[in-house]
């Protein structure tokens, strides 16, 4: 049975639940359209910060954010188009700004749409007309988030995007992974280093990019929650970036579609026509041994 239910707490949270698996979704649109929590047979697949999430002034740390119009940071946070400059801050825009839902469905699927669409905010920032659409669709152990970027611009649309899933763990040292990559760019120090399957979590960070992928899958297993998480994404998202900090129980294992400062270098940049759309997808598996 799938059903959708709507609290408020500190914000309208919906709540989507397929009671067989015992595996349930909260969504908050107006907390930037961000998943917050997925607990499978009560257990949360997602770390989530709530003093953070508790205070608008802050970004989210936990949950999955929605990356968009750009991933990463720009320099000085500035790009310049159309010989104009423009102050676009980490991550965009699109993890900060409430959605709308617009469809929930509970007939023989689980989904939950919402919508994000250009305003006077983000054209300040941003000067472009644009409709963002999100399902995020449950069933069992599975999350399907299925998006569509409409450019409603008489001009180009460039933008690029992606997710900063936050995965709860508790001890990094039990996690094994599984990405299609040789070699990582430390996006601290821009060197390339080659990748033999761990990291050394005494850092106090680790902020990689794997750009050369060969597959569309790539998991983690963490051995202490006995848990293995699989990611898989289209050709839409040629990097992945893994993220963590050292004394939090988190790591964030983020499809990209472009590297940091695209939107100034234009590398994997994705620019849509006027009237134009492109359509992306990925999916998480958690499954529980």
């Amino acid at each position: 049975m799938f059903t959708i239910a709507v609290q408020q707490q500190q914000y309208k949270t919906y709540i989507l639940s397929d009671e067989a698996a015992a595996s349930q979704l909260e969504v908050v649109p107006e907390r930037g359209g961000i998943i917050t929590r997925w607990r499978i047979q009560g257990q949360e697949i997602f770390y989530l910060d709530t003093e953070r999430f508790a205070n608008p002034d802050l970004s989210v740390r936990g949950g999955n954010p929605i990356l968009f119009p750009i991933c990463g940071n720009l320099p000085d946070n500035v790009y310049t188009h159309d010989g104009k400059q423009y102050t676009l801050k980490q991550h965009g825009f699109a993890r900060d700004l409430p959605w709308q839902v617009t469809d929930q469905v509970t007939q023989d699927k689980l989904s939950l749409t919402l919508v994000l669409c250009s305003n006077e905010q983000t054209r300040a920032v941003y000067p472009f007309e644009f409709q963002v659409i999100f399902t995020y669709q449950l069933q069992g152990n599975t999350l399907e988030i299925h998006q569509q970027y409409q450019n409603l611009s008489s001009a180009p649309l460039p933008f690029s995007s992606g997710f900063h899933p936050y995965f709860l763990t508790f001890d990094k040292n039990g996690l094994e992974f599984e990405i299609p990559s040789q070699e990582y760019q430390d996006q601290i120090t821009k060197e390339i280093h080659p990748f033999k399957g761990n990291f050394d979590f005494n850092q106090d960070e680790i902020d990689v990019a794997f750009k050369q992928l060969t597959s569309k899958s790539a998991s983690v297993t963490d051995n202490n929650r006995k848990l293995k998480l699989t990611l898989d994404y289209g050709d839409e998202y040629p990097i992945l970036v893994f993220w963590t900090l050292k004394g939090k129980d988190f790591y964030c294992l983020e499809p990209w579609s472009a590297p940091r400062n695209s939107l100034n270098t234009g590398e994997n940049l994705t620019i849509l026509d006027p009237g134009g759309s492109y359509t992306a997808s990925v999916r998480l598996t958690a499954n529980f041994f």
